[in-house]
């Protein structure tokens, strides 16, 4: 037996990424992260914690009658600097958008003029319609402290691990 056998990366996180594989996941390890538009996971620095690209093509596909300045408005709010509010007024704040959708104006054809929509975030009658990526060691910085959490789930390009602030 080799002397690294028993190693928390052998015994819980690549059994728990298989698993998630098995779900239907995307896994992608983050260890070496690229950034850039073009990089692992399309972040320009490691304190965004969400995956803008991820989440537009996500609310694109999922609101595909709104127009890009909907979305675009829609993908704002969900990124938009929460770190002024306590960690549970944010999760709560983003829970909500996550849950109802996005609030956003969107032009009226029938009336003229503008009328208020709601952009989608996840499909909550068709699991399958979202996007589901597990990423390992991400490398997250905040105002205070680096970490790199062991995995990290994202729907639709958010992160769903309560620590997180959202940036």
């Amino acid at each position: 037996m080799t002397a690294h056998a028993y190693t928390e990366d052998r015994l819980v996180e690549q059994p728990a990424i298989g698993l998630f594989a098995e779900l239907g996941w995307q896994t992608v390890s983050a260890m070496e992260e690229a950034f850039g538009a073009s990089g692992t996971l399309g972040r320009e620095a490691s304190g965004e914690v969400v995956l803008a690209p991820r989440l537009r093509a996500a609310l694109e596909k999922l609101n595909p009658r709104y127009p890009a300045e909907a979305i675009a408005s829609a993908v704002d709010e969900l990124t938009r600097d929460r770190s002024a509010m306590t960690l549970a007024g944010a999760n709560r704040e983003v829970w909500g958008l996550l849950k109802d959708g996005v609030k956003v104006q969107v032009p009226d054809r029938e009336r003229g003029g503008v009328r208020e929509e709601r952009v989608r975030v996840v499909d909550w009658e068709n699991p399958a319609a979202n996007d589901f990526l597990l990423v390992s060691q991400m490398t997250v910085t905040g105002q205070l402290y680096t970490c790199r959490p062991d995995l990290v789930g994202f729907v639709n390009g958010m992160p769903h691990r309560s620590f997180f602030e959202f940036h």
